[in-house]
């Protein structure tokens, strides 16, 4: 739905060029995303307090979800559009099984 809806832009470089900005609303990263990118965004994020939701599957499946061709280790929504992504924020990354 948020793809639809909302505005959302692709890739850790993305990601992390929005989450420097402060202009994400959320970040949703894939479980297997390299330990690099992912810490990047995790500290870029904690300083500009936006919420990070790690997703259980691999990039692959993030990709299929979004209905690409291929993988997408990141995913950052600019703008939630109709759907409750947000919701996902309140939720702790042990809660649904991320990471820590």
């Amino acid at each position: 739905m948020v793809l639809k809806t909302g505005k959302v832009v692709l890739g850790s470089k993305q990601a992390i060029k929005y989450v420097k900005l402060g202009k994400a609303k959320m970040v949703i990263l894939a479980a297997n995303a390299p330990p690099n990118i992912k810490s990047d965004i995790l500290y870029y994020a904690k300083l500009s307090n936006i919420p990070v939701y790690i997703y259980k599957g691999t990039s692959v499946d993030l990709g299929v979800l979004c209905g690409k061709p291929f993988m997408v280790s990141a995913i950052t929504i600019l703008d939630e559009g109709e759907s409750k992504i947000l919701e996902l924020a309140g939720k702790s990354e042990t809660e649904e099984g991320g990471e820590k």
